[in-house]
């Protein structure tokens, strides 16, 4: 006989975790799914860049206290393309807000999720793995490997928040992709130079360089090459991965003198089409993978669980997981989830090639977006707060 649930919430990372919390108090059975034994402390080194929209989501949520003091700031973002004129300079004041987002430990984030997880009421199963996802005439069965033990759920809604390595079972669900040909280091780096809230993206031929402030001296690198650079980069030995940096960035922080924690992974763009089936909707890189420049898809999938747990709330329990509902949700997400993917895909296709002819016009974009307020405007409300703002 199967266990019932309202909500199951497969994955229990910050995107699964927001749902949940967003959820607490809501008088709703609510589920969450993690892989992990639960709150065994992430190893993850990366950095994460919080769009002020997502501050503000966590906040909420009552898990921002936690981070402010340990986040760093983004207060101005410079952006420039390598050997060619043109630049613009993006500043928090012009939002009116005080920060366009801020740096923080993705392990010191899912840290904190953890922590409120463990104060509410939601029920977390640690070391579940589910096996099979299965749509069914009022409800979606859930099949999990528990430690010894095979369980069966049954959820009025299943949210898939585990990046989608459970949607295999799911038939009549298609990811479609596009591969970059790129991939990224990623890696923290200090500098002789104090970064003073600056962050930087400077394009280049084979992909962006990004440079994200992280506590005093430091940065959190994301470094996109192709494939057979990023694995040398990440195997060259320290110093010659600081000087190569150096050459390939410039001279705006000095000399780079400490790096740790190198890592590469490939880059692409993919989606899922559609974005719900049969009382099931599909969250964060589940349904979305984007590349990381201008750091829009974790940002992206925070606001997909933060306007899912919304419209849960508002909807009768008796329709959860209907059509209705998840029509919805779709509609919901459709302006934003389609405006991060066009921004991004645009300024990958744009800005990471050596096209004949094309840095001059790159240059005379970027002069045209410092003096064009109006332009100024929709990037600063893109960057810190997502196309619904």
């Amino acid at each position: 006989m199967s266990e019932t649930a309202d909500i199951v919430i497969v994955g229990g990372g910050p995107v699964g975790a927001t749902l949940a919390l967003g959820l607490a108090g809501s008088g709703l059975e609510v589920v969450v799914l993690e892989a992990r034994e639960y709150f065994e402390a992430p190893s993850d080194p990366r950095a994460i860049a919080l769009s002020d929209g997502s501050r503000l989501i966590l906040q909420r949520l009552g898990v921002w206290a936690e981070l402010a003091e340990d986040a760093t700031p983004i207060c101005t973002i410079h952006v420039s393309q390598k050997g060619r004129l043109g630049r613009s300079v993006l500043r928090a004041e012009e939002s009116g807000q005080p920060a366009l987002g801020y740096v923080v430990g993705y392990a010191e984030l899912a840290a904190a999720l953890d922590r409120a997880l463990k104060r509410s009421e939601i029920r977390v199963l640690q070391g579940a793995r589910v096996s099979h996802l299965t749509p069914e005439p009022g409800s979606c069965r859930v099949e999990v490997e528990h430690g010894a033990q095979h369980r069966a759920m049954s959820a009025a809604l299943a949210v898939v928040a585990d990046g989608g390595r459970s949607l295999d079972s799911v038939q009549g669900l298609k990811r479609q992709q596009r591969e970059y040909g790129q991939s990224a280091v990623v890696a923290r780096v200090e500098a002789e130079l104090p970064h003073d809230g600056v962050a930087y993206e400077r394009f280049t031929a084979d992909g962006p360089v990004a440079l994200l402030p992280w506590s005093k001296r430091a940065f959190a690198l994301v470094w996109t090459a192709t494939p057979e650079t990023a694995e040398r980069l990440c195997s060259i030995d320290e110093a010659e991965f600081m000087a190569q940096l150096h050459a390939h960035f410039g001279d705006r922080v000095g000399r780079f003198t400490a790096v740790a924690g190198r890592a590469a992974f490939p880059l692409k763009l993919a989606w899922m089409r559609p974005t719900t089936a049969q009382h099931m909707a599909i969250i964060g890189n589940a349904a979305q993978t984007l590349h990381p420049v201008a750091g829009q898809g974790f940002n992206l999938g925070l606001r997909d669980a933060w306007e899912l747990a919304r419209l849960i709330r508002a909807t009768p329990v008796a329709e959860l997981g209907h059509e209705a509902m998840l029509t919805s949700y779709r509609n919901l997400r459709r302006m934003d989830t389609g405006g991060s993917m066009l921004f991004t895909d645009f300024l990958v296709r744009v800005f990471s090639n050596d096209w004949p002819g094309f840095g001059p016009l790159r240059g005379a974009g970027l002069a045209a977006l410092e003096l064009c307020q109006p332009a100024r405007d929709f990037v600063v409300r893109k960057m810190s707060l997502g196309a619904r703002g």
